[in-house]
């Protein structure tokens, strides 16, 4: 009888740690109100489905925005957007994650609205401890405002990868062995908001908000977060090594991960400050891992 209790809970043992490194198959799509609230202007913020969907609007007078209620170190993290509409020159749609401090890490996801007729351009970037400067642009190959698409950030000690429609857009190597900081031990909240930026956002601040055109509504659903939950005083994850985003299979990207990312690269990217001369006269050491893509 011992015999067989001991192999059962060796079994169970077994199964846990099983699970646990389990790779997800696909992002849980779950209600605003299990991963996030708002943070400002709430009448600007609509729900339907029950909170399934939200819709964020801008006019002449304000914006809003949401944060997520926990904080994370690692993990997946994704959300079904469909951009504004129409003349949208001078808005932004940001999702992003970052720690908030005076030596902040951050990852972005930014969508810079166009004149009727013009492509979006996502604008991605990498804070580590305070720095930035990192931006890469790239024209989508579809119609961010006609139908949902998802955005998603997979983050590990290894690797950050940006995902539009499981495509990797970008990939921001661990690089600490060429003296370059990257996000490890400071927990981040998840962010999305919806502004006006037309000092900057479109053509360097040449088109303006067109704002006989308001409101502006970005809609959102798929509230996915995956993440190792933890205090924003954290300093490591409790189960790193153990989650399905540590396994060595994301550790890296794989051969057809390399073909989509390297075909986004030679037909979309339409900026890369790894390339970027005027600048950056010096391409920053982690733009050597950049080139190998």
């Amino acid at each position: 009888m011992a015999s067989f209790l001991w192999t059962l809970c060796l079994s169970f043992l077994l199964l846990a740690s099983v699970s646990t490194a389990a790779a997800p198959r696909k992002p849980v799509d779950v209600p605003f109100g299990r991963n996030y609230a708002p943070t400002w202007a709430f009448d600007h913020i609509k729900y339907f489905n029950g909170g399934s969907e939200i819709q964020l609007t801008l006019d002449k007078y304000t914006g809003t925005g949401f944060q997520s209620k926990g904080s994370y170190l690692f993990g997946h993290f994704s959300m079904h957007i469909k951009m504004v509409p129409g003349d949208s020159a001078g808005t932004v749609t940001a999702f992003y994650l970052s720690s908030q401090n005076s030596e902040h890490d951050e990852i972005d996801f930014e969508f810079l609205g166009n004149r009727t007729g013009q492509p979006y351009i996502l604008q991605t970037n990498v804070f580590t401890g305070g720095k930035g400067d990192r931006e890469q642009r790239i024209y989508l190959w579809f119609d961010p405002t006609k139908e949902y698409h998802t955005y998603s950030v997979l983050w590990n000690m290894y690797q950050i990868v940006f995902f539009v429609d499981d495509v990797p857009i970008r990939v921001f190597k661990n690089s600490k062995d060429l003296g370059v900081r990257y996000p490890f031990n400071q927990p981040m909240k998840l962010y999305s908001s919806l502004w006006n930026a037309d000092d900057w956002a479109t053509r360097g601040g040449l088109e303006k908000t067109d704002w006989s055109k308001a409101p502006f509504i970005a809609s959102y659903k798929g509230f996915h977060i995956d993440g190792c939950e933890a205090s924003v005083n954290a300093k490591f994850c409790e189960t790193q090594g153990k989650r399905w985003w540590d396994q060595r299979e994301f550790q890296d990207l794989d051969a057809a991960q390399y073909r989509r990312l390297r075909w986004v690269r030679q037909k979309y990217t339409i900026y890369n400050y790894c390339t970027d001369r005027v600048r950056f006269p010096a391409a920053a050491p982690e733009c050597k891992r950049d080139r190998d893509i």
